[in-house]
């Protein structure tokens, strides 16, 4: 089985925030794949389980219904309950660092001052796969806390639209041990659109 989660704050204040383009990966995922059923409730996090063609093994979403920075905590629950190990476990979360039409894949590492992962890191270990989505950077660090919390402007919106949709689109690759080439894909999706 693999997990995928996405990162964000609940609450409709937060939803179209550059600290929640976690969460509409994995509703974009769902859609895409065309996930039947409704989302559940359970470990303080909403879930959802599907298949995708040319993957075998169920694949469970979720997203963490407490804030940021304990959404360890419900990732936790759920890959412990399920018994799923840290290389099939998939976290897609904004990443300041990188500008807005850039994907970065890695398994393990450091949390990059991100709340999420830090507490993903806490409570489950670090072995697990995080995809960086870059949503820029204000230029001021003491702006970051607030920035990230802000909504996409009106001119990005097309750009976050094809990125959450080749995320979601191309998955396959990602799980499929191809982490280079999700990248390269992405980059050259993004590039077309541009």
């Amino acid at each position: 089985m693999y997990l995928i989660a996405g990162l964000g704050n609940p609450g409709s204040e937060y939803s179209h925030t550059r600290h929640n383009i976690g969460f509409k990966v994995v509703d974009e995922i769902v859609r895409h794949f065309n996930f039947l059923g409704e989302w559940q409730s359970k470990f303080q996090g909403l879930n959802i389980s599907g298949k995708i063609p040319t993957i075998p093994d169920k694949i469970i979403c979720i997203k963490p219904m407490i804030y940021m920075n304990r959404s360890g905590i419900s990732i936790a629950q759920y890959a412990n309950f399920y018994k799923i190990p840290l290389e099939n476990i998939f976290i897609f979360h904004d990443e300041l660092s990188l500008p807005l039409t850039k994907i970065k894949v890695k398994q393990g590492g450091g949390h990059g001052g991100h709340n999420g992962l830090k507490s993903i890191d806490q409570h489950l270990g670090k072995s697990y796969w995080r995809i960086r989505i870059g949503i820029d950077h204000p230029g001021d660090s003491a702006r970051a806390k607030s920035y990230v919390l802000e909504n996409f402007k009106k001119n990005e919106l097309n750009t976050v639209d094809d990125i959450i949709q080749n995320c979601a689109e191309y998955l396959p690759m990602l799980l499929q041990n191809q982490p280079d080439s999700y990248m390269n894909k992405i980059s050259l999706k993004l590039k077309e659109t541009e």
